[in-house]
């Protein structure tokens, strides 16, 4: 097999907001626990291990802060009570073409956290805001 693996540098994230470019996703990924369990009248005594709820961790977007965008806020401030604005989020792996390879699908997604960038006196990086989000399911599809 001549091909190499994919890289991750090239890839764009469909959020509901203003679409440009992201700096870093992380968090995506899907954990399984386990549940533990003996019945008492076994002849063994240890548990057995069997599949139980799936558990998502929270992802995080970072991308570089823009004068006058202020849409990560203003979808946190969505939050009143028990209700959000909840979105579906796309994340896609491109090839050198630009077409997706490797698609996530975040479904009813809302923030929990937005962060602004560190400020520095003596640093000449550019200012990274982030935005934390919680959701209800991850799909993976490998095209």
């Amino acid at each position: 097999m001549n091909e190499y693996p994919l890289t991750k540098f090239y890839f764009q994230v469909d959020w509901g907001g203003t679409q440009i470019g992201f700096h870093e996703v992380s968090g995506l990924d899907i954990e399984v626990e386990t549940i533990e369990y003996r019945q008492g009248s076994s002849p063994e005594f240890s548990k057995i291990k069997m599949p139980g709820m799936k558990k998502y961790s929270n992802i995080t977007l970072k991308r570089g802060s823009f004068k006058g965008d202020n849409e990560y806020f203003e979808w946190l401030q969505t939050i009143q009570l028990n209700t959000v604005e909840r979105r579906t989020i796309t994340i896609s792996l491109l090839d050198e073409e630009g077409q997706p390879t490797i698609v996530w699908k975040v479904n009813n997604a809302f923030p929990i956290k937005v962060m602004s960038t560190d400020l520095k006196a003596e640093g000449n990086e550019v200012a990274i805001e982030s935005i934390e989000i919680a959701h209800e399911g991850l799909t993976i599809e490998n095209n």
